[in-house]
């Protein structure tokens, strides 16, 4: 099989910025099928719930592609590690419940890029710490990797109205401690 490329690549404008803006949550089961006019990126159909959490600061998705020559295959492993700020037991259940399943997961960057993790398979928890830190300058925060291992790297979102119009307005909005 001849693997043909299409096209080569210009060096862009340095106009974009690093970071992850926000997550969104789902469970396991999107209908999501290829954008009739644009096949590089996806629609997500019906109408499912997603549950959006906002972040700020060190959260990054890194996808790694895996590829053998001696086993013919490659895959793409995508991890979205999170951070979030300030502990509390209604984000510690929370994030249990995501422990437990496989959710599919949209990231929006700060370049307003949406992308699309578990597509076939879902996301899984594959690690995570719930840090009081020790002084009183260090994080108090939830930390949490999820892993997906797909054939594609993160789809592109054709419409992310997909998401966001299907977001639910419930979030936790952890309490300011008590320091006295």
């Amino acid at each position: 099989m001849a693997c043909t490329l299409t096209t080569g690549r210009a060096i862009p404008c340095k106009s974009s910025v690093g970071g992850l803006k926000t997550v969104y949550f789902s469970d396991y089961g999107l209908t999501v099928t290829d954008n009739a006019t644009d096949a590089e990126k996806v629609d997500i159909g019906g109408t499912p719930t997603f549950y959006q959490y906002d972040l700020k600061g060190n959260s990054s998705l890194e996808t790694t592609v895996n590829s053998s020559r001696e086993n013919g295959t490659t895959f793409f492993e995508s991890n979205l590690n999170m951070t979030l700020q300030l502990l509390d037991s209604a984000t510690q259940e929370e994030l249990k419940i995501i422990a437990l399943g496989r959710p599919q997961v949209v990231v929006e960057d700060y370049n307003g890029n949406f992308f699309l993790l578990g597509r076939e398979h879902g996301c899984e928890v594959t690690g995570g710490t719930f840090s009081s830190g020790a002084a009183m300058g260090d994080a108090s925060q939830f930390s949490i990797t999820l892993t997906a291992q797909e054939i594609s790297a993160p789809a592109f979102l054709a419409d992310s109205t997909d998401v966001t119009g299907n977001a639910s307005a419930t979030q936790i909005t952890p309490a300011t401690p008590n320091n006295g």
